[in-house]
């Protein structure tokens, strides 16, 4: 019998709580099943294994954020579209370090095709719909939107901007401005 108070969704967002404390790597049933002051074994009526668990952290997340990026972007076009999407991910990557570093595990084609990461391409397609992309260049934007907003939050939240001016925010804001001037400016494909 499953130990009482112990449901799917509390172990998820327990375990999503333990990844934003001690980083997302560091997640394991056995932390789990220690927090809960329960046996590895009370959890596998609840989630089936480490790898299991997360990976619906890893859903959680893209849930959350992909709320979050909706509720940002509902009505705005254009650079302001871009700079809300983007400051969600930074904003969330701040509050939520496990969590966001959750959304980038590898799932599955099919548990990635039932997630919310579908709509987060999908909101990042409506932006550049904005700046007249058609394919494949609008693939390549959202790929390097992807690897900017990634990118610069893992660095910033390591520490790698703390040690010289300007400050992050300023660099943030900047950036923002160069992808904008990109997206409005593409370069037309290579003839190599």
């Amino acid at each position: 019998m499953a130990r009482a108070g112990l449901t799917t969704e509390r172990l998820t967002r327990a375990g999503a709580d333990l990844a934003d404390e001690v980083g997302f790597d560091q997640v394991t049933a056995s932390e789990l099943a220690r927090r809960f002051d329960v046996k590895v074994a009370s959890l596998y009526s609840h989630v089936k294994n480490t790898h299991d668990l997360k990976t619906r952290i890893a859903l959680l997340a893209l849930e959350e954020l992909a709320d979050r990026a909706a509720d940002a972007v509902a009505g705005r076009a254009g650079k302001d579209a871009l700079t809300a999407f983007a400051n969600v991910y930074r904003d969330y990557a701040r509050e939520h370090p496990g969590r966001a570093a959750a959304t980038r595990m590898r799932l599955d084609p099919e548990t990635a095709a039932a997630s919310a990461g579908v709509l987060h391409a999908q909101m990042t397609r409506a932006i550049l719909r904005g700046y007249d992309l058609t394919e494949p260049d609008q693939t390549h934007a959202v790929r390097l939107l992807g690897s900017v907003f990634h990118g610069y939050v893992s660095l910033e939240l390591a520490g790698g901007f703390s040690h010289s001016a300007p400050d992050s925010q300023e660099t943030w804001t900047r950036t923002m401005d160069a992808l904008d001037a990109l997206l409005r400016n593409w370069p037309a494909p290579s003839t190599r």
